[in-house]
């Protein structure tokens, strides 16, 4: 079978070609901020935004081994804010007559070259039609890059103070270059925290800054200074104000299926107290644009934080990408960057839009626990957790892991991307890091009991 005979997917046809319908095809494996930079950019030059995701089998034969399973990277597709619908098994190289499909006028992608597994540029049809738009690639990361993180077992992407990064206070090279990087960063922020539009504002963003203790033991209590850095849409009339927290690693399907449950949880709660009810709904709509029930105040834990817990080089993305990845999901409103690893009742008390109605928690076990984090909000009575799901064992340890199993493919594919290093010594360190780790873990489990 030739490229050109892939079959169309089922059903029937779009009537006809949408010029604000774009389209955004690829792999999106272990989907990172790089990812929803081309989403925002492409839904910004139209009104829908469809996005084909290419299987498995098509991605190991033109690019080499996925991460991700096909299942795991559509749900974070549909997770993202800006896409409009996702469509699974999308060839690996672009096909008019699948793009027409549905009803796309152009293709969107990044201004880097993909390419198939005989070399030759994966958009060249669309390109011949004069139906591809670009957009700018988002510099300094990538899988591929994540991936050698992982195998080489680099620190040099922690972030020490976000807030003073951005002010161009930390980071590498000259004043002037730290300066530059930290507004591109800053501007970057605001993007990602835009609505659905790509265009208005959406999220709010804040720092919360207070000592190295209170953010990482349960020992301090302490208020801090709650600073906004994005003013976004705030909280609206009859919505509740939830909190959840965490590192959200190598943002993934058991971070994303949490978040969607809150939201699913408190859609449930809403509707069987009228929240939907058309009067309801034309209240809302008399007053402006119609919204959900529920506002998600989503904490970041910073990276020196996560590594305090986790050891070996954890976190894999820094606070800033881990951000950025929590920006971007439609089942967020709000994000404070530096949130505590234990929310005590003097934190939630302090939060800028006061105490929660109610503190989240999912079913993780990556971070190994010595005490108990949520005390406070069970002692306000305000903690519930989300119950098992298909997802709750994919977290950044586990990641890890399937990439070093089949560390031979990855190491292939890290050479044929100009990877240089010497992986099989740093596999090897990774090992002994890893085993070191565990055994932390299980002398602090012990200890417990």
């Amino acid at each position: 079978m030739t490229i050109q005979d892939e079959p169309l997917p089922a059903g029937d046809p779009a009537p006809e070609l949408l010029e604000g319908r774009l389209w955004v095809d690829g792999c999106f494996d272990f989907f990172h901020h790089g990812h929803a930079g081309a989403m925002v950019q492409a839904r910004q030059l139209g009104d829908e935004l469809y996005v084909g995701v290419h299987s498995d089998e098509a991605i190991l034969e033109n690019k080499g081994p996925t991460v991700m399973t096909l299942e795991e990277r559509l749900l974070a597709i549909d997770a993202c804010r800006w896409v409009t619908k996702s469509i699974p098994n999308a060839p690996y190289v672009t096909m008019l007559d699948w793009v027409t499909f549905f009803g796309c006028k152009y293709v969107v992608h990044g201004d880097d070259i993909t390419s198939d597994s005989s070399g030759l540029d994966c958009y060249r049809f669309v390109k011949a039609a004069g139906r591809f738009q670009v957009v700018k690639r988002t510099p300094s990361i990538s899988t591929t890059d994540l991936v050698g993180r992982m195998l080489l077992c680099t620190k040099t992407h922690f972030i020490k103070s976000l807030e003073k990064a951005l002010e161009g206070l930390e980071g590498h090279g000259t004043e002037e270059e730290r300066q530059a990087e930290g507004q591109t960063m800053l501007e970057r922020i605001k993007l990602y925290a835009t609505d659905e539009t790509g265009k208005r504002p959406g999220a709010d963003v804040w720092f919360w800054t207070a000592s190295t203790e209170a953010k990482t033991d349960d020992t301090a209590e302490e208020v801090g200074i709650f600073r906004n850095l994005v003013k976004g849409l705030g909280v609206k009339p009859g919505q509740r104000v939830v909190y959840v927290d965490g590192g959200f690693d190598l943002f993934s399907s058991g971070h994303i299926e949490f978040l969607r449950r809150v939201v699913q949880r408190e859609e449930e709660l809403a509707k069987a107290e009228g929240f939907y009810s058309q009067q309801a709904i034309d209240e809302r709509k008399g007053k402006g644009d119609d919204y959900g029930p529920v506002f998600v105040v989503t904490g970041v834990h910073d990276d020196e934080v996560i590594n305090h817990w986790k050891g070996v080089n954890y976190p894999i993305m820094n606070i800033y990408e881990r951000g950025l990845c929590v920006l971007q999901c439609r089942y967020v409103n709000a994000v404070i960057f530096g949130a505590p690893f234990t929310p005590t009742k003097t934190y939630l008390q302090s939060l800028p839009w006061g105490i929660p109605d109610l503190v989240y928690h999912g079913p993780t076990s990556f971070i190994p626990l010595t005490y108990d984090p949520y005390t406070a909000p069970k002692e306000l009575g305000i903690y519930q957790e989300i119950g098992s799901h298909h997802f709750q064992d994919v977290n950044a340890g586990t990641i890890v892991q399937r990439i070093m199993k089949s560390r031979d493919l990855y190491e292939a594919r890290q050479k044929a991307k100009g990877m240089k290093a010497d992986v099989e010594a740093a596999h090897k360190k990774r090992e002994e890091m890893e085993e070191e780790q565990r055994r932390k873990e299980e002398e602090a489990k012990q200890a417990q009991a």
